[in-house]
């Protein structure tokens, strides 16, 4: 990808989430070849934002996700502090761009973990964690769900980063077994999406795992203080004005979101 091009691609990504907007198209010009190339603008466009870093999102962490999304190996992008959010929370609708609500286990690190040039195993990342939360994304994504661009072009955008709703602390994580945690998705008191841990790479520690490595290759690693959320467990549910959403973790109410018609 040219210079210039992934620099214009850029400014049209740092433009539409500060005006809150979707882009009907997209000059095929602007369209990254490759995942590299679309993390790299990703950087550009964290850089053109300058908003305070929350940390990562995963996504695509199963076969079914990644066919839905169009890409062999999982995904991820930028996250924000200002759109984090405690349980319970309230947005309006209108102020959302195709918000979709996928039930996530959310990792908090105590300690970094720097790049270096052999990977990180379960167990160090582990060791760098300090809390596990039951969580939330409201994915959100600047180009509409019915014209999608190529999946790079959607990964330039932080892979539909949007917010991120903090539940309850999964007390005593590692003396669990979280892939067999069932996760449960109510919408206005009635179930609509049901899955466990074990949707997410088959243990939802295992993107924590992989990320870490990723950002090693590219040389600055994971900091202390960032948030990952790890990949929906429930896949994905479009929220509609006016829903209650409610995240069941483990059979117990731990998310609670409210969207105004």
């Amino acid at each position: 990808m040219k210079p210039e091009n992934a620099q214009r691609l850029a400014d049209v990504l740092v433009a539409a989430p500060r005006e809150v907007r979707q882009l009907a198209a997209l000059d095929p010009d602007l369209v990254p070849a490759t995942h590299a190339e679309a993390y790299a603008v990703n950087a550009l466009v964290a850089d053109g934002l300058g908003w305070p870093p929350l940390g990562w999102k995963i996504a695509a962490t199963t076969p079914v996700m990644q066919q839905r999304l169009r890409t062999d190996v999982p995904i991820y992008g930028r996250t924000y502090r200002r759109f984090e959010h405690a349980s319970p929370a309230s947005f309006r609708h209108a102020d959302l761009l195709d918000p979709i609500l996928e039930c996530e286990f959310f990792f908090r690190l105590g300690s970094g973990l720097p790049p270096r040039t052999h990977p990180y195993n379960s167990e160090e990342v582990a060791d760098a964690v300090a809390s596990v939360h039951a969580g939330v994304e409201i994915a959100e994504c600047r180009f509409p769900l019915d014209v999608l661009p190529p999946v790079p072009a959607v990964l330039a955008d932080g892979a539909a980063s949007g917010r991120y709703i903090v539940g309850t602390e999964i007390v005593g994580w590692r003396e669990r077994d979280l892939a067999t945690m069932p996760v449960v998705l109510d919408i206005n008191g009635r179930t609509r999406r049901t899955g466990s841990g074990a949707e997410v790479m088959g243990d939802p520690i295992a993107p924590l795992v992989w990320l870490a490595n990723a950002r090693s290759v590219w040389g600055d690693g994971l900091a202390a203080g960032t948030l990952v959320s790890t990949g929906t467990a429930t896949g994905m549910l479009l929220a509609r004005p006016g829903d209650r959403a409610v995240a069941l973790f483990d059979g117990k109410p731990a998310v609670e979101i409210v969207f105004d018609a």
